[in-house]
């Protein structure tokens, strides 16, 4: 059992509502006295929020009236209670290039094998981002974390002056605990004090890291994305991969790992750590980019953010497609332009509906 709770002085959290935040701890009795305590004197406040890994997160909330444009015309459509469907999705070529001038007849997707009709569909798709920014602060990382704490800043500046004006950041640290440094905001000047506070710690819990964060996106508009800044080696975490990734494909959240690689290959690196890494970006429609630290690590920064800057957004209304035991739906993405490489979430979980077309 564990929190999240908030690196903020506690009297300020009963001041601002809109930042309150938690931290992942062990739940024990001294804990429970601790809280007590602090609520007898006033310093915490009654809208503080923890939650526990083993608590389920809150299922995304995608569905209600979505307006599509009907074929062939300007005219908006809105549907009601059928589930709309979304994939942001990244093309390139075979050298690697982005590919962004495809048009929504050049898609082809299947749900659980069912060919879809895609019904929403937008080139470079300008969406508001929110994207968690987690940094490993375990003690491996420790000599490094200056020079990442760094690149960062630099990532995240680039992010805020460009793009969609209500495009959001905020900010964790994690070690064998989860702490919420800085939730969403714009404000540059938040975010670079925040991320002042990133000392190392102890161990490393990445799964519970991701599953608390995609957790902490409730219901919030756009495009839902992490960025995790780690060397891939989880040795703490009280939930597993498997769990780690239903949580993320419920809150639709798209993970790209930055692993800060060692000067010299394979000394100290870990690949099975990294490997698990590759499965979360592929499933959740990310990228893995491994860097070492300095001017490559600000250069796969730069890749990323151009990479979230080219993005189509495709949506679909389940239809036709077959169940599934566990609930999940295998989704498949392709292009009918030969060489192309897409890259999209796996799947979703819920139940396929039939609505008209």
């Amino acid at each position: 059992m564990g929190r999240i709770r908030s690196s903020r002085r506690l009297s300020a959290i009963s001041l601002w509502v809109g930042y309150v935040s938690m931290r992942y701890v062990r739940a024990t009795a001294a804990r429970q006295c601790l809280l007590a305590l602090l609520v007898l004197l006033g310093l915490v406040s009654a809208n503080a929020q923890f939650r526990s890994v083993k608590d389920p997160p809150r299922p995304a909330k995608r569905g209600g009236s979505v307006p599509v444009t009907s074929e062939g015309s300007d005219t908006y459509v809105f549907r009601s209670e059928v589930r709309l469907i979304t994939l942001l999705a990244t093309v390139k070529d075979e050298t690697g290039n982005l590919v962004g001038n495809l048009e929504k007849d050049e898609f082809q997707l299947t749900d659980n094998g069912a060919p879809q009709k895609i019904a929403l569909f937008e080139q470079h798709t300008e969406q508001p981002l929110s994207v968690s920014i987690l940094i490993d602060v375990s003690l491996t990382t420790a000599i490094r974390l200056k020079q990442e704490r760094e690149s960062v800043e630099r990532f995240l500046n680039a992010l805020i002056a460009s793009g969609n004006p209500e495009d959001t950041a905020a900010l964790y640290a994690f070690d064998d605990e989860v702490t919420l440094l800085q939730g969403f905001t714009r404000d540059i000047r938040r975010l670079r004090r925040a991320l002042a506070k990133v000392l190392p710690g102890g161990g490393t819990s990445i799964y519970d890291a991701l599953y608390l964060t995609a957790d902490a996106f409730g219901d919030r508009q756009g495009r839902h994305v992490v960025v995790l800044v780690s060397d891939g080696s989880d040795t703490t975490s009280r939930v597993n991969i498997s769990t780690a990734i239903k949580s993320l494909h419920q809150a639709d959240t798209i993970v790209y790992p930055v692993v800060v690689v060692p000067v010299e290959a394979h000394a100290g690196r870990s690949i099975g750590g990294e490997n698990a890494l590759q499965i979360i970006a592929q499933r959740t429609g990310g990228r893995v980019y491994a860097a070492k630290l300095g001017a490559d690590l600000d250069r796969a920064f730069t890749d990323l953010l151009r990479d979230l800057r080219t993005q189509y957004l495709i949506g679909f209304y389940p239809q036709d497609a077959p169940p599934s035991k566990d609930g999940f739906h295998q989704l498949v993405l392709e292009t009918t332009r030969p060489g192309l490489l897409v890259q999209t979430r796996s799947g979703y979980y819920g139940v396929a509906g039939s609505p008209d077309p």
